[in-house]
């Protein structure tokens, strides 16, 4: 598995490497510090499995290297690391060919999670409770409850909505609101994404 990082801060490429070589045994992760040696890695390895893309580097933007990308190496999936919280930023990378949007503040855990969905074929956003926290505020709007809380650490665990209503003691349909309910608070559209999500929260 060949995965491309494309990003100028060494620190950060350097850890970011580490962590995406305990994904498989197989994975060759490579180096980009900006769009010139990112096309150079392109062209040297047609097959790429994978690229993570600051938005903020040398030479052409991350936007026009996206735009590039989706015209000649369409085949390749992209995500976008950035170190931005807004979520019109989000919403302005995955209106383009971008798989994934994933905040350089990211737990460990949940950043790798994240890839994994998206080598999948999954699409990956990062929840709006993350946000808000990375940003520096909760926002009131998509507050988790207590109990949901309970309901997503089952939830995270693998439990069903049948297994986790016999846990808790309340009825499936009970359990069943709440999902949708943790659905929302999280801006996520499914089990798997609610799962990825909650592992920084619970």
């Amino acid at each position: 598995m060949k995965i491309l990082i494309v990003d100028d801060h060494a620190l950060f490429r350097d850890g970011l490497s580490l962590l995406l070589d305990t994904l498989a045994e197989d994975v060759l992760v490579i180096e980009a510090v900006d769009s010139v040696s990112a096309f150079d890695a392109l062209s040297k390895h047609p097959d790429l499995d994978f690229m993570l893309l600051d938005l903020n580097i040398p030479g052409e933007d991350g936007f026009s290297v996206l735009e590039a990308m989706s015209q000649e190496y369409s085949t390749v999936p992209v995500a976008v690391l950035s170190a931005s919280a807004r979520q019109e930023d989000v919403d302005k990378v995955m209106a383009t060919s971008a798989v994934g949007y994933i905040h350089k503040n990211t737990p460990s855990k949940l950043l790798l999670g994240a890839v994994q969905l998206m080598l999948a074929g999954g699409l990956y956003t990062p929840p709006i409770t993350t946000l808000s926290e990375v940003a520096g505020g909760v926002n009131d709007e998509v507050a988790i409850t207590g109990r949901q809380l309970e309901v997503l650490a089952l939830l995270v665990g693998g439990d069903s909505n049948k297994q986790i209503a016999g846990k808790l003691g309340i009825a499936e349909a009970t359990i069943k609101m709440h999902v949708t309910a943790i659905f929302k608070a999280l801006n996520v559209k499914n089990r798997t994404q609610a799962a990825l999500a909650g592992q920084a929260l619970v």
